[in-house]
């Protein structure tokens, strides 16, 4: 049985002063709970909180007082402009705005009270229910306004289980990243993982190469984003050597990061996949075979198929677990509508399971599936394809309407010193003609959010 979601950050014996650092701001565990005593206090029967989550100390107080409380927290962007955080604070309900003192909060349809990690009040009462909401986090609204994604207690608490043993995750750990703190990644992972596990926990506010290497840690956290950064970097990768393990995550990490990183560090990178609405569903393990583009095997009590077309190995991912979400806030149809027939989550990813259980994200059904002359091809194969090109150092494909083959394969990269030719036969030499780009845009750079993931609805017209 989950062990209820506090439990650990609770035992406070052994405490150490430099337990979280986030922002160079030191916690003992006992000051944390103290802090986040003092939050619960203050917010005890709102219906739910908004938390301006920068990368601060403030943030993780806030967070753990309202899970304390067992009231939902609503993590909001620190960066959100006026619409999408009124949006936020509207749609959830949210009956307050947590920040920092130093937080500059333009005007808000809420109250804002601010945390003080110095405050200190003991909070004694029962934990919350598992099968209470813990969060409410919002999408990235790549389809309209951001969704209310409702996670429970019981979701968190299984879902970081389930990590602690595929890596091994254990309280001797130190755990490093740089990751904002409104996202799964971030928060759930890189804040909750830790206190759950007991381990250390370092936030470099940002995630630079030499701020990970000066960490001295032994498990870090990163998107390909960042690792990127580090391999670009070979004394600060060099310095991760003494690491048990490098973690990446949000968006797939590319081939040629990934032989980088184990030239650079002595090590391959874990992999793992997951969404918003499901956690971490799927990773390579700590003790098993690492292979660049693949994400592992579920996790334990997750169980996964392939949707596909008759005859086809690609198709989308669809799972069923423990670790699920309760539901879109106020949004039964939208619910309803990622769920099969028989009660499968339908992630939108298109992947391939090999024989031996690996799975591989190709990429989003809506708009990395493409249908060119009769073929199914993914666009994640092609992207990593041009990416081990010497001269190219980021890559997006996408498929573009075309009145002969449906779609033809149109790649944007940012290169250097290469032509859209070397690319198109360059391709076509590592992969099946067929796959080889018809067009290819060269960029200064391209859009991303801030987990690092290519934003390809944002890249201009073919």
């Amino acid at each position: 049985m989950t062990a209820p979601l506090l439990t650990s950050l609770a035992a406070s014996g052994g405490d150490r002063p430099d337990a979280l650092t986030v922002g160079g701001h030191r916690l003992s565990r006992e000051e944390l709970l103290g802090a986040a005593g003092a939050v619960a206090a203050r917010i005890a029967g709102a219906p739910a909180v908004a938390v301006h989550a920068s990368a601060t100390s403030e943030t993780v107080v806030a967070v753990v007082g309202a899970l304390l409380a067992g009231v939902p927290a609503v993590p909001v962007p620190p960066d959100s402009g006026p619409a999408e955080r009124d949006h936020i604070l509207r749609d959830s309900g949210a009956a307050l705005l947590l920040a920092g003192a130093a937080a500059e909060i333009a005007e808000v349809p809420v109250e804002t009270v601010r945390v003080d990690p110095a405050e200190r009040a003991e909070w004694s009462k029962a934990e919350p229910a598992p099968e209470s909401a813990a969060f409410t986090l919002y999408t990235s609204g790549t389809t309209g306004a951001p969704k209310g994604v409702v996670i429970s207690r019981r979701a968190v608490a299984a879902d970081l289980d389930a990590l602690a043993d595929a890596w091994a995750w254990t309280a001797e750990d130190t755990l490093v990243h740089g990751l904002p703190l409104f996202h799964v990644h971030g928060l759930v992972l890189g804040v909750l993982g830790a206190l759950r596990t007991g381990s250390r926990l370092v936030h470099t506010g940002r995630p630079t190469a030499a701020a990970y290497a000066a960490a001295g840690g032994s498990l870090y956290f990163g998107v390909p984003t960042v690792w990127n950064r580090v391999v670009q970097d070979p004394e600060s990768a060099r310095a991760l050597s003494g690491a048990r393990l490098l973690v990446s995550g949000s968006a797939p990490l590319p081939a040629p990061v990934f032989r980088d990183l184990e030239r650079l560090t002595g090590q391959r990178p874990v992999e793992r996949y997951g969404m918003t609405e499901t956690l971490i569903t799927v990773s390579t393990r700590a003790d098993g075979e690492r292979r660049p583009g693949s994400v592992g095997t579920p996790l334990p009590g997750i169980r996964t198929r392939i949707a596909a077309e008759e005859g086809a190995e690609v198709g989308e991912l669809q799972l069923t677990g423990p670790t699920l979400f309760d539901g879109y806030l106020n949004r039964p149809e939208a619910t309803s509508g990622c769920y099969t027939e028989d009660g499968w989550f339908r992630t939108g990813d298109i992947a391939t399971v090999e024989p031996d259980g690996f799975h591989r994200i190709v990429g989003r059904a809506s708009t990395d599936m493409i249908k060119s002359g009769g073929y199914r091809i993914g666009a994640g194969e092609i992207e990593n394809a041009l990416l081990d090109h010497p001269a190219v150092h980021e890559a997006a494909v996408v498929g573009a309407p075309h009145e002969d083959l449906g779609q033809q394969i149109v790649a944007y990269v940012v290169a250097d010193g290469v032509t859209e030719q070397d690319l198109i036969d360059f391709v076509a030499t590592q992969l099946s003609v067929h796959k080889r780009p018809r067009k290819v845009r060269f960029l200064d750079a391209l859009p991303r959010n801030a987990m690092g993931k290519p934003q390809k609805k944002l890249l201009p017209p073919a």
